[in-house]
């Protein structure tokens, strides 16, 4: 279940996509951009807490910068009710750190969410039960799935059953059902994905995980993620890799990719002073809480991070031409 079974999983990947295989099962939402054709969105990570490590002030400042970006809608790149999750589908966490937390106007849209581990010590069934919407109409929690809006295609990963540890640890339970047995759902994950962005005809391809690629914090570099989830990412030229997980904000650039990868998973609590710097291109981190924003068009991505008093604490911009199809 170690490093061989995933070179397997990548040779076998390759050999299917080279005889033409496409299945793409993976469910697919659609987004409508504005009438300008741009997109406006939030990223927040790491939050679930009932308010508490200042998530109600990050989630203020979401609000008012919300509602000055007329946002579409927010995605949550995960752990999303700590420390386990969720009980049940009655479960009072679910209002104390969900619908009660973020109220702005501006808020009460679609929350396009993948899972956390933390999430997955608790009833993960729970968490992904629709039930959930009759409670809070905008949650909307897959394992993997897509997101289609218009100028961009967002692909949702579950990037929780990768983590060889999780399945061997005994500290702590996770919720493997429907996932068991691992090998088997991270091939058919795999198979679906690099399906699903070969069909893709969108300018801009965004992957989102929970799990850190790249990191300069307390989790650093997730190294079955770079072995098995980067050639698929990298094979099908996406753009943007979005996770959570490490509790900062940061943007790197990889030496050895293309991909610029962008951790959101500041939403609560905090971890200071927890820097360890890697050989990659760090072009910004902070280790304080805050969220992102990002403003979408065919050809700019603009995309910032905030602090907890909304303050921009950085911007970048990426620039691409139309794609081309025959």
């Amino acid at each position: 279940m170690g490093l061989k079974l995933d070179l397997l999983l990548i040779g076998v990947l390759v050999v299917m996509a080279g005889l033409g295989f496409s299945i793409a099962e993976l469910q697919k939402f659609e987004h409508s951009a504005k009438a300008d054709g741009s997109l406006s969105l939030l990223v927040v990570g790491d939050w679930g807490r009932k308010g508490n490590y200042n998530q109600s002030l990050v989630a203020r400042q979401m609000g008012k910068i919300g509602e000055d970006l007329d946002i579409d809608f927010v995605i949550s790149t995960g752990d999303n009710f700590y420390d386990d999750g969720l009980k049940s589908i009655d479960d009072v966490a679910f209002q104390e750190s969900f619908t009660n937390i973020y109220t702005a106007n501006s808020l009460q849209t679609p929350w396009y969410s993948v899972l956390g581990n933390h999430d997955y010590r608790g009833n993960v069934l729970a968490q992904l039960d629709p039930a959930l919407q009759k409670i809070d109409s905008r949650w909307i929690c897959l394992r993997s799935f897509i997101l289609d809006a218009e100028v961009v295609d967002f692909f949702f990963v579950d990037t929780n059953p990768f983590e060889i540890d999780y399945w061997i640890e005994s500290k702590h339970h996770y919720d493997w059902r429907d996932v068991a047995p691992r090998k088997n759902y991270i091939f058919n994950l795999l198979k679906d994905l690099d399906s699903a962005l070969k069909e893709s005809t969108a300018n801009w391809k965004f992957v989102v995980g929970h799990h850190t690629m790249r990191s300069v914090s307390e989790h650093g570099d997730t190294e079955e993620l770079l072995e098995l989830l980067l050639p698929v990412l990298n094979e099908n030229e996406v753009d943007l890799y979005i996770n959570g997980h490490d509790h900062c904000l940061q943007h790197i650039s990889s030496n050895d990719s293309p991909i610029q990868f962008i951790t959101s998973g500041a939403g609560s609590k905090a971890w200071r002073d927890v820097f360890v710097p890697n050989s990659d291109k760090l072009r910004f981190f902070y280790d304080g809480q805050g969220f992102m924003s990002m403003q979408i068009t065919e050809t700019i991505v603009i995309f910032a991070f905030y602090d907890v008093h909304g303050n921009v604490l950085y911007k970048s911009y990426l620039n691409k031409q139309l794609r081309a199809f025959e």
